[in-house]
């Protein structure tokens, strides 16, 4: 049986806590809150809960959070309105620097290396 939620195949011989992460936007506390809301235990793993734990956990999770293709093209989205409206962070993006204050004197050499070349 395998088990598809929000388009994404999850792992039966994992533990639920850890196959919900599999879902892009989905990290370990959300999949703790849904599980507790549904009164699943997270240490149980997916092929041994029933169909109904199953269906209630892809209800909540598609009705309710944004999740994969969308989430990925919100976050472009507001990647290219920093460019757009030329802020510091969007020029660090455009220049492919550490945005978030990191020193770059001698800790940014990922960065630079893979920086855009003009």
């Amino acid at each position: 049986m395998t088990v598809r939620i929000a388009r994404v195949t999850i792992p039966e011989e994992k533990r639920a806590e850890i196959a919900l992460t599999y879902i892009y936007g989905i990290g370990k506390s959300s999949a703790n809150q849904i599980l507790a809301k549904h009164k699943i235990d997270k240490n149980k793993k997916i092929k041994d809960l029933s169909e109904v734990d199953i269906n209630a956990l892809r209800q909540e999770i598609e009705n309710t959070y944004t999740l994969e293709g969308e989430l990925k093209r919100q976050k472009q989205m507001n990647i290219k309105r920093l460019k757009e409206i030329s802020s510091y962070r969007g020029t660090r993006h455009q220049n492919g620097l550490p945005l978030r204050g990191q020193r770059t004197k001698t800790n940014a050499q990922t960065a630079k290396k893979f920086r855009k070349r003009r």
